[in-house]
């Protein structure tokens, strides 16, 4: 018998990888490296015939290059701008995505934000909780009523399509812009699209951000963009975290540009503790600390959520092991 394949989870999963397991367990030997670092994986990876990729680190030439046997790079998840695909690309390995997992999650996040903040939710527990102002609604004053404004979708993928979806049925008027979809998804969806960013900026109560990062989409939302939004108005990002440059957020609330931001990816992950939009959160006096919710990369994650990733990436370098036609593939 010839010996197993071996495949590794370089990062995130700490358990006993019972789902890959269960997938890949006559054909492949798995293994959890439990990275938190690219250099963690030095002298760990280099015989791997399949790799799978959460987010916690980054897999780049330096690491492609030392990959003697590999078959696939899965990234678990839908972005990929943490693995050097055109790289991979030369050294004939095909880097694949999970594109349709975690979808119900992440536009559950996305509109649960959006609701905590222009709701008030979350600025009334955050100055009640510290004993802040009257007990009374006056401490959010305006509130909005959201049947009929304009909820702003950028990039109307899977995720972007169901928080799309979740906003019309709380009777917004949602528009988006994706200037990569074909015509056509806007009449099938019931929705409005605008053919530039500006537009969806200037008449969006809340914008909610779903788009991959590409250079054309890092720092899509800055200072300037968020200038262009309605004054009083929110931003949500659970996409990828450099698509915002969260530098302007602290600033825009301060000035009332912003009435709350919602924030479940930055652009370092953990971020540091010096970064302006985490001192701002965390300072008492600033307007932030009660506009501002952040998470931890977390909107993706349920157990159910968890579990459908895990088995689609092993089913996904079982293909790749066994020969088989793979999928979802981005180089």
């Amino acid at each position: 018998m010839s010996e197993p394949y071996q495949v590794v989870v370089a990062d995130f999963i700490d358990d006993e990888l019972q789902p890959e397991r269960q997938v890949l367990g006559e054909i492949a030997r798995v293994a959890a490296l439990r990275a938190h670092s690219e250099d963690d994986l030095a002298g760990r990876i280099e015989q791997a015939h399949a790799v799978i990729l959460y987010h916690e680190v980054s897999i780049t030439r330096q690491t492609i290059e030392r990959l003697e046997r590999c078959k696939l790079i899965v990234r678990a998840g839908v972005g990929f701008d943490n693995v050097d695909h055109r790289f991979a690309r030369q050294r004939d390995i095909p880097v694949a995505t999970v594109p349709d997992y975690g979808s119900e999650e992440v536009a559950d996040s996305a509109i649960g934000m959006m609701l905590a903040l222009a709701r008030g939710v979350h600025l009334f527990n955050s100055r009640l909780r510290a004993g802040q102002g009257p007990w009374s609604y006056s401490q959010a004053v305006p509130l909005t009523r959201l049947r009929g404004q304009v909820l702003g979708v950028v990039g109307l993928g899977r995720i972007g399509t169901a928080a799309a979806l979740r906003g019309k049925a709380l009777g917004m008027d949602v528009v988006f812009y994706d200037p990569l979809k074909p015509d056509g998804y806007d009449k099938a969806q019931g929705i409005r699209r605008v053919e530039t960013l500006d537009e969806l900026l200037g008449q969006s109560l809340a914008v909610t951000m779903h788009c991959p990062l590409t250079d054309e989409t890092r720092h899509i939302i800055d200072a300037a963009a968020i200038a262009r939004m309605p004054h009083g108005s929110y931003l949500v990002n659970t996409s990828r975290g450099a698509v915002v440059d969260t530098r302007a957020i602290p600033d825009a609330i301060a000035s009332g540009q912003l009435a709350g931001a919602a924030i479940d990816v930055l652009e370092h992950e953990p971020p540091p503790d010096d970064d302006p939009l985490l001192v701002a959160w965390r300072d008492p006096d600033h307007p932030a600390h009660d506009r501002l919710i952040v998470n931890p990369h977390s909107a993706f994650y349920s157990e159910e959520g968890l579990m459908d990733i895990r088995v689609k990436t092993s089913e996904a370098c079982r293909r790749a092991l066994l020969g088989q036609p793979l999928r979802n593939v981005v180089n």
